[in-house]
C-alpha cells in the first residue's frame, strides 16, 4: 500500500512539473506580446512629452537627454495645447463625436432588429440569407466605397437636405454591418424560447420582447458592438474624405492627417496629435470592460 501512494506521488511529480513549466512558457509569451502591444503606445506618449531637441534626438523619455535626467517639471504639457490649436482640433474632435454618436446609435438599433430576425424569427429563405450576409464579410471595404458614393450622391439629389459634405454621407451607410448583425444574432440565439413563450402570455410583442428581454441580457454583445463601432468611426478616413471637400464635416482623422503635414519635423507635437486623438479610444475601453463582465454575469442564461 506504501509502495502504491509512493508510486502514484511520483508520478504525479512530472506531470505537475510539466503543467507549470507549460504555464511558465504560457505567460512568458502573452507578456511578451502585451509589452509588444503597449510599447509604441508607451513610447507615444513619451515622445508627446518630450521638447524638439530630445524628440529628434532619439530620446526614450523626456530629460534623457539632459544631465540631471528624468523630473516630472521637464514634461512638456503644453505640447498638447499647442497641438490642439494648430491643428484645430477642437472642430475636427467635434464633428466625430457627433458622426460617431449617430453612426452608433443606428448601428444598434438596425443590427438588434435584423439580428433578432436571424435569431429568434421564422421565415422562408432566412439561412440563406444569413449566408448571402456573411459572404459580404470576405469582400475589401474599398470595393463598396465607388457603389456606396454613387448612391448616396443619388440620394442628396432627391433627399430635402444634401448628403454630400454632409452627416448622412459620413453615417447613414454605416448603420448596419454584417459584422454586427452576425456578433448580435450568435448572442440572441443562446436565448431560451422559454422567455419568448412568456413574453407573449404577458402581451408582449416583438418590439417589446427585443427591447425589454433581449437587448437586456446581451449587454455584452451590445457593448462589444459599441466598441468596435466606435473604433472603425471614429478612425475612419479614406471615406470622409471621398465624400467630404470642406472641413464643416471633416473628423478628428483628417484633422491629424493634415496637423502631420503641417507640423514638418516638429515629432513632439505630431505625437501629442496622436495621443489625443487615440484618448477616446483608450477611455472608451477601459469603461466598457466592466460592462462586458455585467453583462456576462447577469445574462440570466445558467440552469
Amino acid at each position: 500500500m506504501v509502495n502504491a501512494t509512493a508510486s502514484a506521488g511520483s508520478d504525479i511529480q512530472p506531470k505537475a512539473r510539466a503543467f507549470g513549466l507549460g504555464r511558465v512558457f504560457i505567460y512568458a509569451v502573452l507578456s511578451l506580446g502585451a509589452a509588444a502591444a503597449v510599447f509604441p503606445f508607451l513610447y507615444t506618449v513619451s515622445v508627446s512629452l518630450m521638447n524638439l531637441t530630445e524628440a529628434t534626438g532619439g530620446a526614450f523619455y523626456p530629460g534623457q537627454l539632459a544631465s540631471e535626467g528624468f523630473s516630472f517639471s521637464r514634461l512638456q504639457w503644453d505640447n498638447y495645447t499647442q497641438a490642439w490649436n494648430d491643428a484645430q482640433f477642437s472642430r475636427y474632435f467635434m464633428n466625430s463625436v457627433k458622426v460617431t454618436l449617430i453612426t452608433l446609435s443606428g448601428e444598434i438599433v438596425f443590427c438588434s432588429l435584423a439580428a433578432y430576425a436571424f435569431a429568434q424569427m421564422e421565415f422562408p429563405g432566412k439561412n440563406f440569407l444569413f449566408a448571402l450576409l456573411l459572404s459580404t464579410m470576405m469582400l475589401p471595404e474599398a470595393i463598396i466605397w465607388i457603389p456606396n458614393f454613387i448612391t448616396v450622391s443619388w440620394l442628396g439629389r432627391i433627399s430635402p437636405i444634401p448628403w454630400i459634405n454632409n452627416w448622412p454621407a459620413l453615417t447613414i451607410p454605416f448603420m448596419s454591418g454584417a459584422f454586427g448583425i452576425f456578433l448580435l444574432r450568435q448572442f440572441f440565439a443562446q436565448i431560451p424560447r422559454e422567455l419568448w413563450d412568456s413574453a407573449q402570455i404577458d402581451g408582449a410583442g416583438h418590439l417589446r420582447y427585443l427591447s425589454t428581454v433581449v437587448v437586456p441580457l446581451s449587454k455584452a454583445a451590445v457593448m462589444t458592438l459599441v466598441l468596435f463601432g466606435f473604433v472603425g468611426s471614429w478612425n475612419s478616413l479614406a471615406w470622409p474624405i471621398l465624400v467630404t471637400t470642406t472641413p464643416d464635416w471633416r473628423p478628428i482623422s483628417y484633422g491629424l492627417l493634415a496637423f502631420l503635414d503641417e507640423a514638418g519635423n516638429q515629432f513632439h507635437l505630431q505625437m501629442a496629435g496622436a495621443v489625443i486623438t487615440m484618448s477616446p479610444i483608450i477611455v472608451l475601453y477601459f469603461f466598457t470592460q466592466q460592462q462586458f463582465i455585467d453583462g456576462i454575469a447577469t445574462t440570466g442564461l445558467k440552469g
